[in-house]
Parts: structure tokens; sequence; C-alpha cells
């Protein structure tokens, strides 16, 4: 089997290798369909997704079996100033890797996002609910979930959400920073949502990837929690003695309005795969002992 990895200088690109690597996650084993799999990961540099002529050429060398897409323009506020940008990365992108997994045969993996919701109400959203995106951010990843399964009939959409790992920056790398630097810090206790290890939702994109049950699903921790909550248990694993404060979102403001709830229900993966999504507490913990091991 042929894997092609967008995206795979990012956190969860870079965790995709590392296990697909290694034949297991922190989960556990891999299927065994890919422990003998030829994987190639690519970033912009050396593919340009948004060049529908690079893609196809780029495919037509390769010709993989199985296509994950990593590669996404995360930046919420400079998705707000930089429409074009956002558009071509988070939409057409998609589209054409889409496009091009069609013609060859390949099943494509897109990992997408949260923000798909417009972040209201106090339910966790499953997969068949509405989407309505309020940022620039959202509304270009919306665009590439529905190209994604437009084009390419051998697809899976998996939305994800503060996601996190050993690879690259993060909220958990931040606090860390933060947490040995300063005594005191702030953060906003009226946004909840899934903190998600990147070692967790990369093994359940490789259980996908081995079965043909398309379609969208939902990968984040299991149980939900304010970005106060979250720092604060961060500071607690780590062992660091910085204070953790509580403020609104009104007392903090950013650029672009965040969610104020974006928890997600992991239930098609329940109810096709498995939902094996650890505890967010049970695998921030573990994050912090990797962590500490290496």
């Amino acid at each position: 089997m042929k894997l092609l990895i967008t995206g795979g200088k990012g956190q969860l690109g870079r965790e995709l290798c590392e296990i697909l690597q290694n034949g297991k996650s922190r989960l556990g084993a891999l299927p065994d369909e890919l422990l003998d799999a030829k994987i190639t990961a690519v970033d912009v540099d050396e593919l340009d997704i948004t060049d529908l002529t690079a893609v196809r050429r780029f495919f037509a060398d390769c010709r993989p079996d199985v296509v994950i897409n990593c590669a996404a323009m995360t930046n919420v506020d400079g998705c707000e100033t930089q429409y074009e940008t956002a558009m071509l990365v988070n939409g057409i992108g998609p589209q054409n890797l889409a496009i091009a997994s069609a013609e060859c045969g390949a099943k494509l993996l897109h990992v997408s996002t949260d923000y798909v919701f417009r972040g209201d109400g106090d339910t966790p959203r499953c997969e068949w609910d509405a989407v309505d995106p309020s940022t620039v951010y959202g509304k270009s990843k919306l665009y590439g979930e529905q190209a994604v399964l437009r084009h390419c009939p051998k697809s899976f959409v998996v939305r994800t959400a503060w996601l996190y790992g050993q690879y690259g920056n993060n909220f958990v790398k931040t606090m860390q920073r933060l947490g040995r630097e300063k005594d005191e810090i702030t953060v906003v206790s009226d946004q909840r949502g899934n903190p998600t290890n990147a070692n967790d939702l990369a093994h359940h994109l490789c259980k996908l990837a081995v079965t043909e049950a398309y379609g969208i699903y939902h990968c984040t921790g299991t149980g939900e929690c304010s970005w106060y909550e979250f720092a604060t248990r961060i500071m607690e694993e780590s062992g660091l003695s910085c204070r953790v404060l509580p403020v609104t979102s009104e007392e903090y403001p950013s650029k672009t309005p965040r969610p104020k709830f974006s928890s997600l229900r992991n239930l098609m993966l329940s109810v096709t795969v498995g939902d094996e999504m650890r505890q967010w507490e049970d695998a921030l913990h573990d994050f912090v002992t990797l962590q500490e091991e290496k």
C-alpha cells in the first residue's frame, strides 16, 4: 500500500509518519494492512496542493492508494484578512487532492475542524448536525469539506479540535512555556471544547484508511473542558506552580471571535471502526509523561 501525507511537516503529519514507521501509536498496534506501507510525506515546498496541474503530475508519479491531507492554513486571525490564501489552502487545495485522488482511484482522508459549526449551544455536535461557520477560517474549511465529498467518492472528512502534539507549536506547549516564565497567567473560561492528542487522532485516521466506511467523522478527545480548565490541568501535570486565573472572552478579546461551545461527539467512529479516543485528561497525562521520557 502507498500512502501520501500532505502537510507532512506539520504536527499531525509528523505524528502520522512516526506511528506508521513504528507500526503502533500510544493506543496500540496499527492495522496490519499498513505495516508494510510505503510512506511519502510532502509539504508545500515539495507539492503545492493549490496547483491542480502540479497535484495531477505528482499523483501520476506517486500513484497513492491512500492520501491523508493534513495541510491547512490554521491561523484563524490571519484567515480573516487573507481571504484568498485561506480559500486556496483550505478550499481549493483539498478540492485538487480530491480530483486527483478520484482520477487514480485513491482514498482521501481530509482533516477538518470544529469551526465549521457556529460554536453556540450546549450540546456536543454530531456529524449530522447543520454546519454554519461564522469565520473565514471555518468557511474556507467547509468549502474544502464539501469539495472533497463532491469530487472524490472514496473520501473521509475527519473533524477535530483543540489539537496538540509533540511536534510544532500548540496550546499545551505554550502553557508550559508561560508556566516556566511567569508566576501567574489569565486564560478564558467561557469557551468549551475537546482537547485532542494528535497521536490519538493519527491512530484513528489509520483505522479509517483501511476501510470503505466513507463519510464525515468527528474525532476529538473524550470529555470537554474550558481553556482555563485545560490550562490549569497542563500546569498540574507539568509540575508548574504558575497560577491560572479565569477571565471572560470580553475581558480577553481576540481579533476573531472564538466559538463559545465547540464540543464534538464522535458518533460515526463509535458505530464504524470504534471510538478509542482517550479521556482528555488521560491523553494529556500520557503526553506529558512522554515529554519527560524524551
